[in-house]
């Protein structure tokens, strides 16, 4: 066994390599697993007793002087040496880089706070965890109000005036407490529901409100902003209609539908063959709001609206499952290559 030892130290100064690559094959050939090291090494369990002391010294040094080797033809070619210059191919192709693509989501996100950012508007964040005064108490909800039953709203148990907001209206409570108007600013953000999840409804989804407040703002300055975000991300050929509803933070307040945009107004399934979508829902602000919010309600007025980017994604691409937005598959997300 010493005499193989020998000759394998003797053919390991001797090695040579052109290229790192084969740096690599010549380390899997001689201190792999399966390499000949190793097979010296099982061989090595049985000689006799006697012969162990002076074989095993042997064998180490064999190893260290193969480790030695194999770093020395590696450290050639990490300097930059001539053999491994002289292997490069400026001709080969490279390698094909994957372009990722925006989500969907992030998109229309994107989309909608750039259509308000040319009316004036500057986006406006806050925390999704809050306090009861800023997703409820300031806006007019009553502490009898459905929304705040735990089967509508996610509390911290140990601490009931804490939760996931449920809308990012806090984030108008908030600048409004922070500044003084004239205000006019767009809330995106991440909410939180105790919804059963569907193709229409998710427990997790993603609002853009707006605020506007100054002197003398009236109800058709909402209509008009509105009319104009609708055919800026809709297109031109949209319309809007306002129906009455009832919000507890605006008075009056609204429901805005747009055209379908599939149909063009003429009715199909996605509208329910009534030409309409909605869309958002808005209002001015109910003068207790401000007041909340120490605004003067006799000299300043405002109004406010909000949507799900959900909503508006699902419309604009016509996208028919609201779960596909959380799924992550890659085949989905890939078609908003290119999007901006």
């Amino acid at each position: 066994m010493q005499e193989k030892i020998e000759q394998l130290l003797q053919e390991i100064e001797n090695l040579t390599a052109s290229a790192r690559e084969e740096v690599e094959q010549l380390r899997l050939r001689y201190l792999s697993k399966k390499g000949v090291l190793s097979a010296l090494f099982e061989e090595f369990r049985t000689i006799p007793n006697e012969e162990k002391r002076v074989v095993g010294q042997l064998l180490n040094e064999l190893k260290t002087r193969a480790g030695q080797k194999l770093e020395e033809l590696k450290a050639s070619f990490e300097e930059g040496g001539e053999e491994d210059r002289s292997c490069l191919d400026l001709t080969r192709p490279t390698s094909q880089v994957r372009l990722g693509a925006r989500h969907p989501l992030s998109i229309v996100r994107n989309q909608i706070t750039g259509i308000f950012a040319r009316l004036g508007y500057s986006v406006a964040e806050g925390p999704e965890i809050e306090n009861d005064w800023y997703n409820f108490s300031a806006l007019n909800f009553p502490a009898e109000h459905p929304a705040k039953d735990m089967q509508d709203t996610y509390f911290i148990q140990q601490n009931p005036d804490i939760l996931l907001r449920t809308h990012t209206s806090s984030v108008q409570i908030r600048e409004m407490e922070r500044l003084q108007p004239p205000i006019r600013k767009i809330f995106p953000g991440r909410v939180f529901r105790n919804e059963a999840i569907s193709a229409r409804a998710h427990c997790i989804f993603h609002q853009v409100e707006g605020l506007y407040v100054d002197k003398d703002v009236s109800f058709a300055d909402l209509k008009q902003s509105l009319y104009f975000f609708a055919r800026e991300l809709f297109g031109a050929q949209t319309r809007i209609r306002l129906r009455p509803s009832f919000f507890p933070f605006t008075e009056p307040s609204g429901e805005v539908d747009i055209s379908c945009n599939i149909c063009g107004g003429e009715g199909c399934t996605i509208c329910k063959y009534t030409g309409w979508v909605e869309i958002l829902g808005c209002g001015m602000v109910d003068p207790q709001v401000l007041a909340n919010c120490h605004i003067d309600p006799e000299t300043y007025t405002g109004f406010a609206f909000g949507m799900g980017i959900e909503r508006i994604t699902m419309l604009k691409y016509q996208i028919r499952d609201l779960r596909l937005f959380f799924e992550n598959d890659v085949r989905f997300l890939k078609q908003f290559t290119g999007a901006i």
